[in-house]
């Protein structure tokens, strides 16, 4: 959509929150509320957001890296219409102005798309979103004429008892022409027991200049939830949670305990993949089709390939190919590319790390710093000492090597193709192709030696 913009309300302290953290950057499934709400609003068409930001402004800034984001400062809150109006510069008067909360995460796309076409098939001046919902109390309501029409927006304090009965509210979401919003500012007024700026006062002053106001009935009132303390933030995140873990089932992926599930909202997963209970996904996590993922693993900005078998372990922002097993407890730490057909078994470690296709890396072994090739087998306890207390070192191991059990590779080291590694050896040289290394002291009986040390005991 074009000649779309949107600001955004950012400024409230939160006290209820009892934080020293401002509201909007507490978190829902790993994402800042306000990080939700620009998001949605660019997703919809906003071709530039401005956020209002008041309580530690420039903690509020610093944590949004957006591009096409725009700040506005509100020093003392003084209503809803005042915040708008620090966002004046921001508003043209040939663009349509969104009108959103940072406390608000839960609004949709498909809400705003809606509010944003109705707005302009009807050309109004201004178009408020409501939800009839089955308690309005302490809500505004939306009073319509007999035809419907809207009327005005009446606050539940100065509502009468016919009006109190009405279940349409306002949301507090709206939608202006550019050029009536400036004109509606410039009239707004203070004159209440408050002495604030109100922004539903607008949609009164554009109705009395003779334009057009309209009201859009939302779907779903859940959307439009505000968070403003710590049990509503979690009762946001699971509002959240069930509509992520919802769409994941609904595109044909299992999930055996969605409410023991936790998945952010920009993890994509194929069909047929398999979530068991306990798991987190997290960031831009990628799983393929034919997956098994958990129970309780957890994956951060990671690459898993077609029918992968992820148990119990942890992994952050690396690769694994196609019909790769992991765990349990295995623990992928950033930046490695694991190939196809790897096992990567119970207690293992890999960081920094490229693994190729057919290696196995059954159990309690480091591989760090290591570029190891195809169809290495890797014996229990095999350790790569890449740190020398100054510097970190990379170990090469190239195609069909085999190490031993309890092999220590001290780096720099290069093991060639096909060389084995005998058990026990702590190799700090090259190792050519095809050979047999042995780097161990030999093994010596000394006879008599458990008397000679009773005796000395007693």
């Amino acid at each position: 959509m074009k000649n779309l913009k949107a600001v955004i309300l950012a400024a409230g302290e939160g006290t209820r929150m009892k934080s020293k953290k401002p509201k909007v950057l507490h978190e829902i499934l790993n994402k800042t509320m306000i990080d939700y709400v620009i998001d949605t609003a660019k997703g919809c068409g906003a071709e530039e957001v401005c956020v209002v930001v008041g309580h530690k402004a420039d903690e509020v800034k610093a944590a949004i890296v957006k591009d096409g984001v725009s700040f506005a400062l509100q020093e003392k809150q003084k209503g809803t219409g005042h915040a708008v109006m620090m966002a004046g510069d921001f508003i043209e008067p040939n663009r349509d102005i969104l009108i959103l909360y940072g406390d608000t995460p839960l609004i949709q796309g498909d809400t705003l798309e809606k509010l944003v076409e109705k707005h302009r098939q009807e050309s109004f001046g201004a178009t408020v979103v409501s939800a009839a919902i089955e308690n309005p109390e302490g809500y505004g309501r939306i009073v319509r004429d007999s035809n419907g029409k809207f009327l005005k927006i009446v606050e539940h304090k100065d509502a009468t008892q016919e009006e109190r009965c009405i279940k349409e509210i306002n949301t507090g979401i709206y939608i202006f022409k550019g050029a009536d919003l400036i004109t509606s500012l410039a009239k707004l007024d203070n004159h209440n027991v408050q002495g604030e700026y109100y922004l539903p006062d607008c949609l009164e002053l554009i109705l009395k200049a003779g334009g057009k106001v309209g009201a859009v009935v939302a779907e779903d009132d859940k959307e439009f939830f505000g968070v403003n303390s710590r049990v509503q933030l979690a009762e946001a995140a699971k509002i959240m949670q069930q509509r992520i873990n919802r769409r994941h089932m609904e595109n044909g992926v299992t999930l055996a305990d969605p409410e023991n599930t936790y998945i952010d909202r920009d993890v994509k997963i194929g069909i047929d993949t398999i979530i068991l209970p306990g798991c987190v996904l997290e960031g831009k996590t990628e799983i393929g089709e034919d997956c098994k993922i958990g129970p309780n693993s957890r994956m951060t900005d990671m690459h898993i390939g077609n029918g992968v078998t992820f148990q119990s372990s942890t992994g952050i922002e690396s690769e694994i190919g196609d019909n790769t097993t992991a765990g349990p407890f295995a623990y992928i730490r950033p930046n490695c590319k694991i190939g196809k057909n790897v096992k990567i078994g119970d207690f293992v470690e890999v960081k920094n790390s490229t693994v190729g296709n057919g290696t196995k890396i059954p159990h309690l072994a480091y591989i760090g710093d290591t570029d190891a090739g195809e169809k290495v087998n890797f014996g229990c306890g095999s350790i790569m000492v890449n740190y020398d207390g100054e510097k970190k070192h990379r170990t090469t191991v190239e195609d069909n090597v085999f190490v031993g059990c309890n092999v220590n590779l001290v780096a720099p080291v290069t093991i060639k193709a096909g060389a084995y590694i005998a058990a026990g050896s702590t190799i700090t040289r090259d190792v050519s192709e095809d050979v047999l290394a042995v780097a161990r002291a030999r093994q010596q009986v000394i006879e008599g030696w458990k008397k000679k040390r009773m005796k000395k005991e007693s």
